[in-house]
């Protein structure tokens, strides 16, 4: 699936990844190939993905996620350093 992470001032990654983990508003959950069209709030946490490099994780203070027609864009709030 390919997945894009932005924020407000940049594209953090674009890429095709195998699974990915997003901080949910009500609980950790996982994303992987052809999964269910869904809309999710996140709260502060850390998001991981695994792709063709390995896996990588980033620490996001909120956003949403979209996935639809394997396709998942998350628009972070920001970047926690």
């Amino acid at each position: 699936m390919h997945l894009e992470i932005l924020t407000p001032e940049k594209k953090v990654f674009e890429g095709d990844v195998t699974i990915a983990t997003f901080p949910g508003a009500d609980g950790s959950f996982q994303v992987m190939d052809h999964h269910a069209p869904l809309i999710s709030l996140l709260k502060e946490g850390i998001v991981e993905y695994k792709g063709k490099d390995g896996a990588r994780q980033i620490t996001v203070t909120g956003g949403v996620v979209e996935v639809l027609k394997n396709k998942v864009i998350l628009l972070a709030d920001g970047i926690a350093a």
